[in-house]
């Protein structure tokens, strides 16, 4: 049974499909569905009004017939009152009717078959003569009150015939206790009708053939144009620029078709004009980027050669030399974005791809970007899987895109920690690597604008990356290089949060993303915030307290066993070793755990060094 209902729903959606597909299916069924309903209101109307023609005649036929007969019996019955001779009589007027059984000619009634009924003797009693049975008695009721009456009923006649008949009854007048009644069949009539009905029923099915075949030729007419109209926009939309519609007379099609060669050819005069404006812009920018390269490097040993020597400069002359290296790193990282977004952007950038453990990009971005954390204070949640996770990647770009993510976090993160968390699904051909922070979070609209170069959510805001605008624009297309797709979401005073989610082997369906983008609600535990908590050993992580809207917190680690050989209460407490991460190493801090984290998985916090405080990454000022 579940086979044929499959094989019923398969049908079901082809039907539906092609309905939604097809204009002149659409037409063709609606006219002939009218079609055949004023045709089968018609058909019944007709029909309706010729069986009441028919039986109007039949019955004043037999209107006739009746009165012939009447006179026929009375004349036969007249005078005589003994039993015998009534039942005599009786017969010999039926045996001399006109349309006996016996030799049924008729004339416009038909042949038609008798019955006669009177009560006569002494004592009385009912005379009859002929199917008298079959003769209903609510219409006997009727002749006996002295009325002509008939009515339509089902009678069997000895011949054979079985069927509706018209049963006509009259009362005598010469005769009181007589009733004579004629049998009419309606044999012939229902024979004209059945007749009728074939006939107009192989009319209409004939009309529906023509009215489907006229139909189909008529908007065939309407819709191939249309169709071509739709298979050259097509084309025209695949680049094919020069695609044109054939003009053919002067009526409705063909001034559309005009209409249509006159929108292609300003849409494509347009295209071009665009396409070199973008081809001048990406040569210029490009040629720019590399005109600007020996000046660059002239001014970099330059300043390099100053800063080396500022220690024998005015502290004045040697602060300057430091802020001119600084921004000749920025200048320098500006036209390195620069000449990426042009490649991009001219669609020869290429994946250098190899099948690596995307862990080691995650550990490299944070490596690169713990300087940023250390110098806020904000510690950097790391949530990684036990098990490798091996995938077809860019380690290069991967890690490039961590790194503009944790750098972005860190710059909005408000002094609050950051999380990385990676999972990875065989089953789904994905990866995700998601990036949270608790900051100032992204207002409704913006996850889209975020991603815009040179888009900045607040530009007062102080950047402490040193990113150039261009950083999220570029992440971007280098998930797309990927098949992949990075995504955000933000909530004002909750944070942010980054998922980039990659396919684990290339030229497969990527599935759903193991990790959600948005991060669920859940209730922080209190943390620690007296002297006498700060000296049991438990980690206090700087900034705000964690609120109950924030969608996730590090548990504090477990309190190790205070030194009691300190004397001095402001000495900070020792580390405890990393546990249970496949990140922990020599640079790893105390371990924090993720109430998000899943069983299984190694969550650690990174230190930002000797002077304790956290780590965490890049993401811009929400925008790269």
């Amino acid at each position: 049974m579940k086979p044929v209902n499959e094989w019923f729903q398969d049908v079901g959606r082809s039907l539906g499909l092609l309905w939604r597909r097809s204009l002149q299916l659409r037409v063709i069924v609606s006219t002939l569905t009218l079609s055949l309903i004023v045709i089968t209101v018609l058909g019944v109307v007709l029909t309706s009004q010729i069986t009441d023609r028919l039986l109007d005649a039949k019955i004043n036929a037999g209107v006739e017939e009746m009165d012939r007969v009447r006179n026929t019996v009375e004349t036969q019955l007249a005078g005589v009152h003994d039993i015998t001779s009534q039942e005599q009589r009786l017969s010999d007027a039926r045996d001399s009717l006109s349309n006996r059984r016996d030799s049924r000619t008729g004339g416009a009634a038909g042949s038609f078959d008798s019955a006669l009924s009177m009560i006569g003797g002494t004592p009385q009693q009912v005379i009859t003569a002929g199917p008298i049975e079959e003769v209903p008695d609510a219409l006997r009721r009727f002749v006996q009150r002295n009325q002509v009456s008939y009515q339509f009923a089902t009678v069997s006649d000895p011949d054979g015939y079985h069927g509706r008949a018209l049963i006509m009854g009259s009362p005598s007048a010469e005769v009181p206790t007589l009733e004579i009644y004629l049998i009419f069949p309606l044999g012939n009539e229902e024979r004209s009708l059945a007749l009728m009905r074939g006939t107009m029923l192989v009319g209409g099915v004939v009309l529906l053939i023509l009215l489907a075949a006229i139909t189909a030729l008529v908007t065939r007419q309407v819709v191939l144009p249309i169709r071509s109209a739709a298979r050259i926009a097509g084309r025209f939309a695949d680049g094919r620029l020069k695609e044109r519609m054939l003009v053919r007379g002067d009526d409705d099609i063909a001034r559309l078709a005009k209409a249509f060669n006159e929108m292609a050819e300003s849409l494509s005069n347009q295209i071009n004009q665009l396409e070199e404006f973008g081809n001048l812009q990406r040569r210029f920018t490009s040629d720019v980027s590399h005109e600007l390269r020996t000046p660059l490097t002239t001014v970099r040993m330059a300043a390099d050669l100053i800063h080396g020597s500022s220690d024998d400069l005015d502290p004045a002359l040697a602060r300057s030399a430091e802020l001119l290296v600084t921004e000749l790193d920025r200048f320098e990282g500006l036209l390195n974005d620069l000449l990426e977004i042009s490649r991009h952007d001219a669609g020869v950038a290429e994946l250098q791809v190899e099948s690596l453990d995307v862990r080691m990009c995650v550990r490299a971005a944070i490596s690169t970007v713990r300087h940023l954390a250390r110098d806020a204070g904000i510690e950097v949640v790391i949530d990684l899987p036990e098990e490798p996770v091996v995938a077809e990647v860019d380690p290069r770009r991967v890690e490039r895109v961590l790194r503009n993510l944790l750098a972005n976090a860190i710059d909005h993160s408000e002094g609050k920690p950051v999380l990385i968390r990676m999972r990875g699904d065989t089953e789904a051909n994905a990866l995700a690597v998601v990036v949270r922070d608790q900051g100032v979070g992204l207002r409704p609209g913006e996850e889209k604008l975020v991603f815009s170069r040179f888009w900045r959510s607040d530009p007062s805001r102080m950047r402490r990356s040193g990113g150039t605008g261009l950083g999220l624009s570029i992440s971007v297309e280098d998930a797309n290089l990927h098949d992949g797709k990075l995504e955000a979401w933000g909530r004002p005073g909750v944070g942010a949060s980054f998922r980039l989610t990659l396919p684990l082997i290339r030229g497969q369906k990527l599935g759903k993303s193991p990790l959600p983008l948005e991060p669920g609600m859940r209730r922080a535990p209190r943390r620690p915030h007296s002297e006498s908590e700060r000296a049991s050993g438990e980690r206090v992580e700087l900034g705000p307290p964690v609120t109950e809207t924030e969608p996730w917190a590090p548990l504090p680690a477990a309190p190790a066993e205070p030194d009691t050989g300190s004397a001095d209460p402001e000495s900070p407490a020792p580390e405890a070793p990393a546990t249970g991460s496949p990140d922990a190493g020599p640079d790893s801090g105390p371990s924090a755990q993720d109430p998000d984290a899943e069983p299984g998985a190694a969550a650690h916090s990174e230190p930002s060094g000797p002077a304790g405080g956290p780590v965490s990454t890049d993401r811009g000022d929400q925008k790269s």
